[in-house]
């Protein structure tokens, strides 16, 4: 059957071609890529003729129907009347032939589909705990709601979090199994293809008459249409397990959606799925200390088959030793388990509690590292360089994967948060950007663990508990804790590290010789970040292979004038060194691409004009920046900048006229000196490429609509103390998605009129300690997602009623209105709440 369709697939394609082949055009746009999947469609059938018997044959006939159900939609594309995007969609058949094709040469490394063999055999109940408020959160807000249209949800998170665990007690559940008659369960593997789900979900869904074996020598499109039919009029509820990135549902879920009889789909996935529309992505966290220790307790009990009860002190330690576990369900389990043997072997609990074995837990994290394309995997080997759980900036993070040559773009921090890898502490929502992570700290030993395997890296510490380069290569990448330990390390492989990072404090480079740099010959990033570095050597000036220094963070008092003579740096952060003095030097370092400051003494203006290769800046005094407005033209690559120190005297209007022509500018923060006003800012909207802007400072008055920049997406206002409510002229932003208050407005109302702000989604306010009333229209913020309030005081008067699409409600407020808002029924909808205290 399958080898039927893709044979007829290659004759309509020849046909397409023959007919178009008169027309230059075609030949060389549509002709070509046509041709590209035909050469793809042989290959298979040529393929199929020497495949496997028996059983693998049988199996390896799912994956082949699936490539037959793409050959049917490159023939179909043919016949279309509009084809005026072959190309594209040929182009995307062409990628899915050959994913698909991929899967099918490997086909064998794992079990294909299983399924939920009945109710309640899936998911251990020892390992249920403090699951309450995430099932009610999914079953009560988003599974039992009044839409009919088909609602589909995932559960996302990483390896062993618990995504299943969740799942299953969801499909479990009394008001699940008194709502849903029809309900399915289909867990995925990597060798799954959409024939075996769909034959899958027909054997759980619809009785069959005659040999069932016969459903699976169906095509996909008459699978698809035995469902649809079956379930019209029914609604159902389907749990896809463990759904891979590169699986493709959609044509699956479009049945499913055209039925309308309010049909549930839950997925669970360690992936971002953007192929098709989640209506809610509900995302995992690790369990806290008390929830930790209960799942320790239920699966020790559990495996020792008594009830175990601990003293204070002994529950003291053994809640020390599951800190290291970092709230992850899989690898407390493990220890359980383990701890559970031991204790049954005769070992007292006192001595267990005193380590533990991570070992089998990073064994059952490692697919994570495994399955990630080989520009991630170098991206999560370079995670050794960070300190453990540490909270990291996406601009850093670019910053190292690019000097160590990894040709990152804009993308992989955001594609390491969508395979869950990475944990967003602060995003920007509603874009690819990610401002602060942080990884799960069993995945950072496992990052280390890989990278002294891989890459020559080495641990050295003060302490002596240090881990030498398992790699039988020299060391290349080196990380140093230090303590208040006196450290001494030999410096005979010093001239082979490119990269040298620095963690905990201390007075080691304090105290480092004139001569400690000059053995690091060929050393490319340094990064001694929040090491508490008081003074640095002017021989640091002889790391001339330097390309990134990060000096963040420190007491660093004066930045040595050798730095100058670092032709190949790209990357020099010397932010938060309070009041640092800089030599001038900067017009000598030609390669900076990137620079960081903020409080810095200069004794002569900066010239930064001379860094024609410059991408960001910030925070440089206007002064400075103001100095040769007519060589500034040259910084044509600049896209971040942060003005600091402007007060009532500087000429704004000055600032942006030199601005006008950086054709590349997207974001612009400016910042007040100190306590005094900045001048009128009604000039800015002359900078019609902005998209992210940031104010910092007392401001007597905004600028009008009209005035703004008309392109500007992401708006902060901080410390503007605005006499007069923002929202009038806020509200009428065309393209204003994302808006920031702290401390920006002292007055007691604030007024949204109707079909205000049009495109917001995000709106965050904070410290407006005088506000009383928020007063909304009808019709405005439409489109709002999410909305934080904290810390204003005095706010009473709030109707919430109006947010009909907002999913995440966030107060810091009094006892009195957090209260109030969690008694209204107005929030009932809203699907993540958090309300303090």
């Amino acid at each position: 059957m399958s080898e039927a369709i893709i044979s007829g697939a290659i004759q309509e394609l020849k046909s397409f071609l023959v007919k178009t082949e008169k027309h230059l055009f075609f030949k060389t746009a549509k002709g070509l890529i046509a041709e590209k999947v035909i050469n793809e469609l042989q290959m298979m059938l040529h393929y199929l003729k020497f495949k496997n018997s028996g059983k693998r044959r049988r199996m390896l006939n799912h994956l082949v129907a699936d490539f037959a159900e793409i050959a049917q939609y490159s023939a179909d594309l043919t016949r279309k009347v509009d084809q005026t995007s072959f190309c594209d969609e040929m182009d995307i058949i062409l990628d899915w032939l050959r994913q698909s094709k991929k899967r099918m040469t490997e086909f064998g490394v794992s079990e294909g589909v299983s399924r939920l063999q009945s109710v309640g055999e899936k998911g251990d109940e020892v390992s249920v705990v403090g699951l309450e408020k995430d099932i009610e959160q999914l079953i009560g807000k988003v599974i039992l709601n009044e839409e009919v249209a088909l609602v589909t949800s995932c559960i996302k998170g990483m390896l062993g979090v618990g995504k299943t665990t969740l799942a299953t007690q969801v499909y479990n559940h009394p008001a699940i199994i008194g709502k849903f008659k029809q309900r399915a369960w289909v867990t995925i593997s990597s060798d799954t293809s959409i024939h075996e789900v769909l034959v899958e979900l027909i054997q759980q869904l619809v009785e069959l008459d005659g040999d069932p074996l016969l459903v699976e020598k169906m095509d996909n499109r008459s699978l698809r249409q035995m469902l649809c039919q079956h379930l019209q009029g029914k609604s159902c509820f389907i749990v896809v397990d463990n759904l891979l990135a590169e699986m493709r549902l959609e044509s699956f879920l479009l049945g499913l959606a055209q039925k309308g009889d309010g049909s549930r789909l839950l997925l669970t996935s360690r992936y971002k799925i953007e192929r098709i529309n989640i209506g809610y992505t509900h995302e995992m966290k690790a369990l806290d200390s008390d929830k930790s220790w209960k799942l320790f307790l239920k699966t020790i009990d559990k495996f020792t088959s008594v009830e175990n009860k601990f003293s204070k002190d002994l529950e003291r330690k053994g809640r020390e030793m599951l800190k290291k576990c970092w709230g992850l369900p899989i690898a407390i389990i493990n220890v359980g388990r383990h701890k559970a043997k031991q204790r049954l072997s005769g070992i007292e609990w006192e001595q267990l509690f005193d380590s533990i074995d991570l070992r089998e837990s990073l064994k059952i994290l490692e697919p994570m590292y495994r399955n990630l394309d080989e520009t991630l995997k170098a991206c999560f080997l370079l995670m050794s360089f960070f300190k453990e759980n540490a909270i990291m900036r996406e601009e850093k993070l670019d910053h190292i994967w690019n000097i160590r040559g990894i040709n990152v773009g804009r993308s992989c921090t955001y594609r390491l948060v969508s395979e869950s890898i990475f944990e967003v502490v602060h995003e920007l929502p509603f874009t690819r950007e990610v401002k602060r992570c942080r990884m799960n700290p069993l995945l950072h030993m496992l990052s280390i663990k890989k990278a002294e395997e891989e890459m020559g890296f080495e641990i050295l510490r003060s302490n002596g508990n240090s881990r030498p380069s398992r790699s039988s290569r020299i060391p290349c990448h080196r990380v140093i804790h230090c303590g208040r330990d006196k450290f001494n390390h030999s410096k005979n492989q010093d001239k082979h590290l490119v990269s040298l990072i620095f963690h905990g404090g201390g007075r080691f480079l304090d105290d480092a010789g004139e001569s400690y740099w000059k053995s690091f010959e060929l050393l490319d990033i340094l990064d001694v970040e929040d090491f508490g570095v008081k003074t640095l050597s002017e021989t640091i000036g002889t790391l001339i292979e330097l390309r990134y220094l990060g000096l963040r963070n420190n007491y660093i008092q004066e930045i040595p004038r050798s730095l100058g003579g670092l032709k190949k740096l790209e990357v020099l952060d010397i932010a938060l060194n309070f009041m640092v003095e800089v030599p001038d030097i900067m017009k000598k370092m030609g390669s900076l691409r990137h620079l960081y400051m903020s409080d810095v003494i200069c004794q002569k203006p900066l010239k930064v004009d001379a860094l024609q290769k410059l991408e960001t800046l910030t925070w440089i005094p206007i002064f400075d920046w103001t100095y040769e407005l007519s060589s500034l033209e040259k910084m044509s690559r600049l896209r971040k900048l942060g003005i600091e120190e402007i007060d009532e005297n500087s000429d704004v209007i000055k600032l942006f006229g030199s601005l006008v022509k950086m054709n590349r500018l997207e974001q612009l923060n400016l910042r007040g000196f100190r306590f005094r006003s900045m001048p009128c800012l009604d000039q800015i909207g002359v900078l019609d490429r902005l998209v992210t802007l940031r104010v910092d400072g007392r401001v007597a008055k905004l600028p009008s609509a009209g005035d703004f920049p008309r392109r500007i997406r992401y708006l902060i206002l901080v410390n503007t103390c605005l006499g007069e409510d923002p929202m009038p002229e806020l509200e009428n932003l065309p393209s204003l998605e994302r808006l920031k208050l702290r401390n920006a407005y002292s007055g007691r109302e604030m007024v949204i009129q109707h079909n205000g702000f049009p495109k917001l989604k995000v709106l965050r306010i904070n410290e407006l300690w005088n506000l009383r009333k928020i007063q909304v229209g009808e019709g405005a913020m439409w489109k709002l997602d999410q909305l934080e309030i904290k810390n204003c005081t005095h706010l009473v008067k709030f109707k919430i009623g109006w947010m009909k699409r907002v999913r995440k409600l966030k107060m810091v407020t009094t006892k009195h209105m957090a209260a109030k808002i969690r008694n209204s029924s107005s929030i009932s909808r809203i699907i993540e709440v958090d309300i303090s205290p």
